[in-house]
């Protein structure tokens, strides 16, 4: 039966004409065109004429099976979002149904409701992916052979930083959360620098125990320890001319940061259980998640040997601090998949890419990479949809549209409007004199009864005066409230404000707020 040319059109194919009628009276009274087939020779026939959008497939008929007919339909059609139907529910009926690139299976005998949600989940996937459209490659991935992604200002900070300690022997400090890609700029560094034909050493010091790290490092004797069985030379001895890269050295014990100050002090180590000195000639670029300066003073990390290793200090910003990067790094990692993987999909929904924007990203960079190889898997079409993402993320992306400057400039997420709590001040701000702030001051939003009076006050006021001066009046109180109510705490106001520290920063220069804290 045929509502409308335009109306979506649902197959069903079952050699069980009950369960075709059935599902003509499911269908009926809604706006579906709908077709039918007895076999799976004759739905693979009718999908080559009428490309239906939604299939459903029963998996045991007579002639080819269910499975053998969805096969031989994606190689027709990729896009019919396929439900396979069975009485038969076992383990493996449902891991062949989602091998095969199903939508979803329904056990019979039907809940109709269960029928009509998904049918309509499927017809929302397949307009999703019609609607993405043709795909263009946001990057060439040749670009970035190093591995690191962003053209934010961030990163071009850290790219500069690099070409300018790369060809130095400079020992070198990457500070930065878990996930932000330390190593790989560990990696880029030795790279461009003079030592790139010499060895490159990674050591984890956080994954290897005390009594292991110094083995690993500067070897042993034969009979060091229970189960030295013989001689071994360890990383530094290994690395000679070349370059060694400590990660998470926040978490390696005094006693072996005694010896890592000895090698970089005298390039000399010991073997463990040995008395003879070896001369060794490495460069090092050590890297941590850890407040340094803070072990420090605890009395946890020794502060000579802080002082050696932060001789060129490069910090990696949060995926939080430039998401304007986000879409490059979801090409780049897609990309990675179709070469390494040999994956189909190939972009992501709208929808999709607006929750990635959106969320937090605890794990950075590292985490996004997992997410998208995990919806990648999860996909069933030539893009990522919502419905693939994990829970959490799905739940960032029902917040509306992603802020202007969260996706333009790489800002976080912006934060509820702050009100001018009184519109008299708000005029004197506008003529260029401050209204006075208070140390601890909250900020609450002005009532509901006062909005109109404040707003009807700013508006005429623009209208006397430049647009921006009054503008970055207001920015410039808010920005200095906000430091005054946190004390300082440019973390904490950057979280009030929504936007990123790192344009905090930049605010306070420009507006000379240094010395009003």
């Amino acid at each position: 039966m045929t509502t409308s040319s335009k109306s979506p059109t649902i197959l069903v194919v079952d050699d069980d004409q009950e369960i075709r009628y059935s599902m003509e009276r499911v269908f009926s009274s809604r706006n579906y065109r709908l077709l039918t087939a007895a076999s799976g020779e004759e739905g693979i026939e009718i999908v080559r004429r009428e490309s239906p959008d939604v299939v459903f497939l029963d998996i045991r008929m007579g002639g080819i099976s269910g499975l053998e007919t969805l096969q031989h339909l994606r190689s027709i059609d990729p896009n019919p979002m396929i439900i396979l139907m069975t009485a038969y529910g076992t383990t493996q009926t449902a891991i062949e149904a989602m091998k095969f690139g199903a939508f979803d299976y329904l056990m019979k005998p039907f809940d109709m409701k269960k029928v009509i949600r998904l049918t309509e989940g499927a017809l929302k996937s397949r307009e999703d992916l019609r609607r993405i459209g043709d795909y263009r490659p946001v990057i060439n991935s040749e670009d970035y052979r190093e591995g690191i992604v962003g053209r934010s200002e961030a990163m071009q900070e850290v790219f500069k930083m690099i070409g300018q300690v790369a060809a130095s022997d400079a020992t070198i400090l990457i500070t930065g959360e878990s996930g932000t890609g330390k190593e790989l700029v560990s990696r880029c560094i030795y790279q461009h620098s003079q030592r790139h034909k010499k060895p490159f050493f990674a050591v984890n010091c956080a994954a290897l125990p005390d009594n292991l790290i110094e083995s690993e490092l500067f070897g042993h004797e034969k009979g060091a320890f229970t189960g030295a069985t013989g001689q071994r030379a360890g990383k530094f001895e290994l690395c000679d001319g070349g370059t060694i890269f400590l990660d998470e050295i926040g978490d390696m014990s005094l006693p072996t940061q005694t010896k890592i100050l000895r090698v970089i002090q005298d390039g000399e180590i010991q073997r463990v259980g040995g008395s003879e000195t070896i001369r060794t000639d490495v460069r090092m670029i050590a890297a941590t998640n850890r407040n340094l300066e803070a072990m420090v003073r605890e009395k946890t990390f020794r502060e000579d040997l802080y002082y050696r290793l932060n001789v060129v200090r490069i910090r990696l910003p949060s995926l939080r601090e430039r998401r304007e990067d986000i879409p490059e790094l979801i090409d780049y990692c897609l990309q990675k998949l179709q070469k390494k993987h040999k994956s189909r999909v190939r972009t992501v929904s709208p929808e999709t890419r607006a929750a990635l924007m959106r969320y937090e990203w605890p794990g950075n960079v590292r985490e996004l990479e997992n997410v998208i190889y995990r919806s990648a898997v999860l996909a069933q079409g030539d893009a990522i949809l919502v419905k693939d993402l994990p829970e959490e993320i799905r739940a960032a992306g029902e917040g509306g549209a992603i802020p202007e400057e969260a996706g333009a400039s790489g800002e976080g997420p912006a934060k509820a409007p702050v009100s001018v709590e009184d519109p008299g001040k708000a005029a004197a701000g506008a003529a260029g004199s401050v209204p006075e702030s208070h140390s601890g001051e909250s900020l609450s939003p002005a009532e509901p009864e006062n909005m109109d009076v404040t707003f009807t006050a700013l508006y005429e006021r623009m209208r006397e005066e430049s647009h921006e001066s009054i503008l970055e009046t207001l920015e410039r109180e808010m920005i200095l409230r906000a430091l005054r109510e946190t004390r300082g705490n440019q973390v904490k106001a950057s979280a009030i404000l929504g936007i990123t520290r790192a344009t905090l920063r930049k605010r306070i220069e420009r507006f000379s707020l240094k010395d009003q804290l």
